[in-house]
């Protein structure tokens, strides 16, 4: 249970960094930025390792960004105004 806690509180660090380093607006919220997080994290362990070590962390940091950079790329056109 500890596990699973401390994996979302990582996804949620690395979304954020995601997001700090990213250019550009984001309207996603406190969710959809965990999301990105956990979702960045599965990709960077599966590139890079396992989350126990430094490692890990960064390659779910890029992982996160990597995500981050296919969801823009996913939604530019789609977002109407009024």
């Amino acid at each position: 249970m500890i596990g699973i806690i401390a994996f979302l509180i990582m996804g949620l660090i690395a979304g954020l960094i995601a997001r700090a380093i990213v250019p550009g607006k984001d309207p996603m919220g406190l969710v959809g930025t965990l999301i990105l997080g956990v979702i960045g994290a599965f990709i960077g362990g599966f590139i890079f390792g396992g989350p126990d070590d430094a490692v890990g962390y960064i390659g779910a940091i890029v992982g996160a960004v990597l995500v981050l950079l296919v969801y823009k790329l996913a939604t530019r056109g789609s977002r109407r105004t009024a």
